[in-house]
């Protein structure tokens, strides 16, 4: 005890003071929920000012196709349109309201992507073959020729077709004929050829090659069985086949003057650059350039369109600006971006105006005629213009990895930019030497940072459709992107130039000299330990929580931008917990991989050579298709093969009658090609085949979780209910111009 002062007492030491009520904790929480909850107001009201709304459109947009293609059945053209209509209607009846509006405005835009995509797939709905045809006679214009690396393959617009087992009349066929062999475009050919419905996705969840075809009008693939005669047709084609066939003998034309300057490797991407034509790279040269992330040099698109652009625009304005009475008097500013406009429709045209290369041109031109009406030209304004005309052009390009992977960078690149780099080239009264030392050094900061921000920017996505990373991506890019950008490119435009007056040679050979340190870079990248980042597979669910996080993380200004990390983060989570298959089984039912104990598959079966790639690449595992331990889990003989998986359960291959008896009675899953009669125990036999495709099945308990990569109830134009999905190429015929096995395209 001990005194206050005032002759009372008191204890010692003093007590701390009491801890907080029930009541004072809640009203604590309650004020501190409503101060987040004004804050996230005034943040979510000065988000939705006048301005801020236009690039949250083409989102919506997007996202209404991608519902569009999320659905297991076709939906109706007319709902489509009318759904649209109502929304776009409600939103113009809440334009005054301010809640109501931007509500209204999102749902009306995914309505109105939805009706798109319906609507094109209305528009261009064309009969898709449902099962293998053989000797089928063929004759018809060619529409499309490509050079590959093993083989041709040509795209013949059917005029004639005839074949016994045809129950299904496609109006075109993409056709493999071995390599040298393609006729030109616009010729008109007969031939012999065995035809395939388009190849269904090799595993749940994998890329759907069907769907690719439906959209470019293609309703069957296979391959040449005989030669292919080159006849009179029975009426002229038409403009637009003649304008291609003129554009594709330029681009011959061109290909060969390159070929002949410039060998092997140098020249074949010297082509693939100007041309278009990609099929002469060597395969470990291809290989590296994917690991060191250079690939995208390959692939005509923006970057390739905004260089041919940027040089015309900068040559013309200098060259014009050397002339003082034209500089001070006209707008030559204007005229450099009409004259780059024009470079890049040549561009477009003279490199085969793939789809990447005319979304390209498209985000291109809507930047060029900005500054041609004296708008700021990067910004998110225009780069949801671009977004706009792209999927109204072309809204299957939205589950496209290159559309998606495009503007995903260009989206980070122009928030980046739109926010104000974070250096300077120096004030007025700085010496000259030193503002071009800040001035190389702010290149040098701003190449690596438009590296790292676009490398980041893309890396959900090259994650899920190609399963890896490229660790040294910044460091390829900040070694080769400067010489491809102030070296290759100027001189291959130097070179279309010069080529007309026959000085084109020597021009071609400088470009060969830059493309040289390019594979170099790209080759010596790839040979550092850890190039390859190997991936395993993960579900839609984890791209789009990323899709989701960069654009908050882009398009919002206030500090509610910072959820989309939190987004990201939470995606890469769900991609990191995805729990790989324990058994895939191709839609043939000759291939099957189980994961053993060692945690890898093993595959028996035919091993067909693309499924098993892919296989494999989606399990993130380095193996090829050739290496004996594929194999090492599987006990076989002639009537069927049997391996466990790491829990011990029994799966059994059986391809005899008998063995398929036997083993409906001790293993936990039978696998077979025949039917298996009722009171089997797990089986997946041919009737499930048929009507599932490629499976995937986990492990759960005692039994196993199947996943289907086409469901029963799925019914699309591309993909009908009961036609047999196709998984692998058929074995070609071995007649004089049929390709050999491994000539046949992936994608066939």
């Amino acid at each position: 005890m001990q005194g206050d002062g005032q002759g009372r007492a008191r204890t010692w030491p003093e007590r701390a003071a009491a801890w907080p009520t029930a009541a004072r904790w809640r009203r604590g929480l309650a004020h501190l929920w409503l101060t987040l909850a004004s804050a996230c107001k005034d943040a979510a009201g000065a988000e939705a000012a006048p301005g801020r709304l236009m690039p949250w459109l083409p989102v919506a947009f997007g996202l209404g196709i991608a519902i569009y293609f999320a659905a297991e059945r076709e939906p109706s053209a007319i709902a489509a349109a009318a759904l649209a209509t109502m929304c776009a209607t409600t939103a113009f009846l809440a334009r005054r309201r301010p809640v109501a509006f931007p509500t209204a405005i999102v749902a009306a835009g995914v309505a109105l992507g939805f009706a798109t995509a319906t609507l094109k797939a209305a528009l261009i709905a064309h009969p898709v073959l449902d099962r293998p045809a053989y000797n089928v006679s063929i004759a018809g214009f060619v529409e499309g020729r490509e050079e590959r690396e093993r083989s041709d393959r040509i795209v013949v617009r059917i005029d004639k077709i005839a074949g016994e087992r045809l129950t299904v009349l496609p109006e075109r066929v993409r056709l493999s004929v071995r390599r040298g062999i393609a006729p030109p475009i616009g010729t008109y050919v007969s031939l012999k050829a065995r035809l395939n419905p388009p190849l269904s996705p090799l595993r749940p969840g994998g890329y759907d090659f069907a769907r690719d075809l439906y959209f470019q009008r293609i309703g069957a693939v296979g391959f040449v069985t005989g030669a292919v005669k080159v006849e009179d047709p029975p009426r002229p084609p038409g403009l637009w086949l003649r304008a291609a066939s003129a554009v594709d003998s330029i681009r011959d034309g061109i290909d060969r003057r390159i070929r002949a300057a410039l060998a092997r490797d140098a020249g074949a991407i010297a082509s693939a650059l100007i041309t278009g034509k990609r099929d002469a790279i060597s395969a470990p040269v291809n290989e590296a350039m994917y690991v060191s992330s250079l690939a995208h040099v390959l692939s005509i698109s923006g970057y390739h369109m905004v260089l041919v652009a940027g040089v015309v625009f900068f040559a013309f304005r200098a060259g014009l600006a050397l002339v003082p009475g034209v500089a001070l008097r006209y707008p030559i500013k204007k005229w450099g971006a009409l004259a780059a406009l024009l470079a890049a429709a040549g561009y477009l045209v003279l490199s085969g105006a793939e789809v990447a290369t005319r979304r390209a041109f498209v985000m291109t031109a809507i930047v060029l005629i900005a500054v041609m009406v004296d708008r700021a030209a990067l910004t998110l304004r225009n780069l949801a213009l671009a977004a706009f005309a792209v999927m109204v052009l072309a809204p299957e390009a939205v589950v496209h990895p290159s559309f998606q992977m495009s503007f995903a960078a260009t989206l980070a690149l122009v928030a980046a930019y739109e926010r104000g780099p974070p250096w300077t080239f120096g004030s007025a009264d700085t010496s000259f030497g030193a503002r071009a030392a800040l001035w190389g050094v702010r290149e040098l900061a701003a190449l690596v940072l438009a590296s790292l921000v676009a490398g980041l920017a893309t890396t959900p996505y090259a994650a899920y459709h190609f399963h890896r990373l490229a660790p040294y991506g910044v460091l390829a890019n900040l070694l080769a992107m400067p010489i491809v950008s102030a070296w290759i490119m100027p001189a291959g435009l130097a070179a279309l130039v010069a080529m007309p007056f026959g000085f084109d040679a020597p021009v071609w050979r400088l470009m060969g000299l830059g493309i040289d340190w390019m594979v170099a870079v790209a080759l010596g990248v790839a040979g550092l330990p850890g190039a390859v980042g190997r991936i395993p597979a993960f579900g839609m669910g984890a791209l789009l929580l990323a899709t989701s996080g960069l654009i908050v993380l882009c398009l919002l200004r206030t500090r509610l931008r910072w959820a989309g990390a939190a987004l990201i983060i939470a995606g890469a989570f769900v991609a990191a917990r995805a729990a790989p298959p324990d058994v895939l089984i191709a839609a043939g039912g000759e291939t099957v991989a189980v994961r053993t104990a060692d945690g890898r598959l093993s595959v028996s079966g035919r091993g067909d050579r693309l499924v098993v790639r892919d296989w494999l690449s989606a399990d993130g595992d380095a193996r090829q298709p050739s290496d004996s331990s594929l194999k090492s889990g599987w006990t076989c003989e002639e009537a069927g093969c049997i391996a466990r998986l790491r829990d011990g359960a029994l799966i059994a291959l059986a391809r005899a009658p008998h063995a398929v008896a036997e083993d409906c009675g001790r293993a936990d899953l039978v696998v077979t090609t025949r039917e298996v009669a009722p009171g089997c125990a797990t089986a997946i036999d041919r009737r499930t085949l048929r009507a599932s495709g490629a499976l995937a099945l986990r492990r759960t308990g005692q039994g196993f979780a199947i996943d289907a990569a086409r469901p029963p109830a799925l019914d699309r134009p591309w993909a009908r209910a009961g036609t047999e999905p196709r998984s692998t190429p058929a074995p070609p015929a071995t007649r004089p111009a049929t390709p050999r096995r491994d000539d046949i395209d992936e994608d066939d």
